[in-house]
């Protein structure tokens, strides 16, 4: 194999399967979620809560990279892109109430879209960009693929900005680093470390990303798609009852 589960110089670390992987995002990004609705607004210039907020800073880093390095993996596994991008459209729009409830204590937040609508873009945009290389469709030039992705890729950041999308172009230039450097697991990590490096505790995702075993593990497909809405619901709720934030 020659993706980052194949190559030899991981064998050692190579410990995870995708379904550990994606529970260690799934708490990781719980532990993020809960700091930005329940914590952040309580905040003051120092104390104890703000020490605990700085480490689960840290901790909710991890979450992201894990997820776009397994939209990629999933575009070239799923027997069903077009499914797998509409059930990401599907429970985009089932969490945007949760979305703009957990992040902002209001039903309805039209200038901010939550990361399901990141991943659906990104799952699209690398779409049409793989099927711009398939040798028998001739649709472009080989010669000019390369630098036809890199106009794609721009438009699709736009769009992430205009659309208000969670992540932005941050989300958009991690998965096409993931596409792109599939082969070559160091590039894609330098790549994606550089498109969010504001946010410098995320190298613990991406680091994470090269202990993939290759396996895909014992999976819940429904927790996986619900875990994102329904932790949103019930720290949106949290934040009206206790009218934290308010």
């Amino acid at each position: 194999m020659s993706t980052a589960y194949g190559n030899n110089r991981f064998s050692k670390i190579r410990i995870f399967s995708g379904a550990q992987l994606k529970y260690i995002a799934f708490l990781s990004m719980l532990i993020d979620h809960v700091n930005k609705a329940l914590m952040y607004p309580l905040l003051t210039e120092n104390g104890f809560l703000r020490y605990v907020s700085d480490v689960f800073d840290i901790l909710g880093r991890v979450a992201f990279p894990i997820f776009m390095f397994f939209l990629v993996e999933g575009f070239f596994k799923t027997g069903n892109r077009f499914k797998y991008l509409l059930n990401l459209i599907i429970f985009g729009i089932i969490s945007e109430i949760p979305f703009d409830l957990f992040q902002s204590a209001v039903f309805f937040q039209p200038n901010s879209n939550n990361v399901m609508f990141t991943l659906a873009l990104a799952l699209a945009m690398i779409w049409v960009i793989d099927e711009l290389k398939v040798p028998k469709s001739y649709i472009i030039p080989p010669v000019l693929w390369f630098p036809v992705s890199i106009i794609i890729v721009i438009t699709v950041c736009l769009l992430s900005m205009i659309w208000g999308l969670d992540y932005e172009y941050h989300g958009i230039l991690i998965a096409y680093f993931f596409y792109i450097f599939r082969n070559n697991p160091i590039l894609s990590i330098i790549g994606g470390y550089l498109s969010i490096f504001k946010t410098p505790w995320a190298l613990l995702g991406f680091g994470l990303t090269l202990t993939y075993n290759g396996k895909r593990g014992k999976q819940n497909k429904i927790l996986n798609y619900l875990f994102y809405p329904v932790h949103l619901l019930i720290l949106g709720l949290l934040r009206l009852c206790f009218k934290i934030g308010i």
